[in-house]
């Protein structure tokens, strides 16, 4: 959890399950950045992704895998 972007991400994803493009908004940021960090947190652990039918192709949502997340300083 060395990144703040990655905190508010599982933050706003334990409110739900969101796309990319959202969390991209929510961030003030870009689609291409937030999936690089969902991506992260996919990799660790925390997160799970699923693709459902979109617009333009495939979209991405991310859920958490954890209800609770706990950091000791």
């Amino acid at each position: 959890m060395s990144s703040g972007t990655r905190l508010r991400i599982l933050r706003l994803l334990l409110q739900g399950e969101k796309d990319v493009t959202r969390v991209a908004k929510h961030l003030g940021g870009t689609e291409a950045n937030a999936s690089a960090q969902i991506k992260i947190l996919q990799e660790s652990g925390l997160v799970e992704c699923r693709y459902e039918p979109g617009q333009h192709g495939l979209k991405k949502l991310s859920r958490t895998k954890v209800r609770r997340i706990i950091i000791e300083l």
